[in-house]
């Protein structure tokens, strides 16, 4: 176990400290492996090296993992292109988008806990509260916010989030947003209206959505660095800078406020460690904390997802789906567990194939294309039959 890791154990306290201790450096053997998959990814990471020296990417992280442990991690190159501090696998990033898989979680754990059941209209829960243009948004339930299968108008807001509008005044307006379907019966993604899982994990449990997620969820599985919100990011020293392309070199950016205000959808902070455990516990390395049947509901499909996403255009991808905060599609006969992100100065991307016992996790302090290629690559890596 290298240095950083064990200094990062040593601060977890009681029953949490064994769970976190399991990430210990393994030999090859120590892993469940299987026949049919190529585990040697020393070709995709030379590859990635290549393509991220080609373009003089900031900053980057990656992990690939099992069950049972931390296969590869490696980072490269700078937190902030002017201050050149080196990125570590304690550097902190935000995963934009792939919070949404935390707040599916959240939800779940809800229903797992008696609070709520997938079937709660939002509007029993907030009966104040109006959605959509038409009555059959009243049928909204908290299964629907998960998988992003409203009925609302995709996106709904979104361009008041980029125009720095925070979540709350913004949702006054739900009941200006269009309705294009029954509920149920069509995907269309999200982020606002993502952002009531927030509002009902408060309503719920009577405590704050950042509580309740490190409570149940960083801190059970050593995710000890992983925070919410924006002076979090700020107030950490170990925080990487936002970068974009301008006149061809990269320069840091701003932060918009209004994506922090929609901490569900895009909210979270996290390290390349935090999000190591993060796929770990999605494989089913800690049944103590997120059990197999858990799992298997978090990561059941629940709406297709159409033709037109940057996934969609990958040449293995086969049906696509929306599930309970993640994306779930079949690529060259294998099921895969996915989620991206993207927000200003930020590109991040994880999947995981549960029956090869593999994930990876990719972070990038900077607006970068290449991201869209990583996930793929990594796939046809361990479908290759080279081994």
């Amino acid at each position: 176990m290298d240095k950083f890791i064990k200094t990062k154990l040593c601060k977890l306290l009681g029953p949490y400290l064994a769970l976190a201790l399991s990430v210990t450096s393994a030999s090859a053997d120590d892993f469940e492996l299987y026949a049919d998959y190529n585990y040697d990814f020393s070709e995709f990471v030379t590859w990635m090296e290549a393509a991220i020296r080609e373009k003089k990417i900031p900053g980057v992280a990656l992990a690939i993992v099992s069950r049972e442990g931390i296969m590869h991690m490696q980072t490269w190159g700078v937190r902030n292109i002017d201050t050149r501090e080196a990125v570590h696998t304690d550097s902190i990033f935000r995963i934009a988008s792939m919070s949404k898989t935390f707040a599916g979680a959240s939800a779940a754990l809800l229903v797992d806990q008696q609070y709520q059941s997938w079937d709660t209209k939002l509007t029993d829960l907030f009966p104040s509260m109006r959605l959509g243009t038409r009555s059959s948004s009243g049928g909204i339930t908290l299964k629907h916010i998960v998988s992003h299968s409203t009925g609302l108008m995709p996106h709904s807001y979104s361009n008041l989030l980029d125009d720095g509008i925070s979540y709350d005044r913004i949702k006054t307006s739900f009941s200006k947003i269009p309705t294009v379907c029954q509920p149920g019966e069509c995907y269309g993604y999200q982020n606002v209206v993502f952002s009531l899982i927030g509002d009902v994990v408060e309503e719920s449990t009577g405590e704050s959505y950042e509580k309740f997620i490190y409570d149940q969820i960083f801190r059970p599985l050593g995710m000890i660095s992983a925070t919410v919100g924006m002076e979090a990011y700020l107030n950490n020293d170990e925080a990487t800078a936002p970068h974009r392309k301008s006149r061809g070199s990269w320069r840091t950016t701003s932060t918009n406020p209004a994506y922090y205000s929609v901490a569900p959808a895009s909210g979270i902070n996290a390290s390349i460690f935090d999000m190591s455990m993060w796929v770990r516990a999605n494989l089913g390395a800690f049944p103590e904390v997120l059990s197999a049947d858990f799992l298997s509901q978090l990561h059941e499909p629940i709406i297709a997802t159409p033709r037109g996403n940057y996934f969609n255009r990958w040449s293995g991808l086969e049906k696509a789906y929306y599930a309970t905060g993640w994306r779930v599609f079949d690529y060259e006969g294998q099921r895969v567990i996915h989620h991206g992100g993207g927000v200003r100065g930020y590109r991040s991307e994880m999947a995981f194939v549960p029956e090869a016992n593999v994930g990876l996790v990719l972070l990038f302090n900077a607006e970068s294309n290449l991201a869209n290629d990583i996930v793929p690559a990594f796939l046809d890596n361990l479908t290759s039959t080279t081994h």
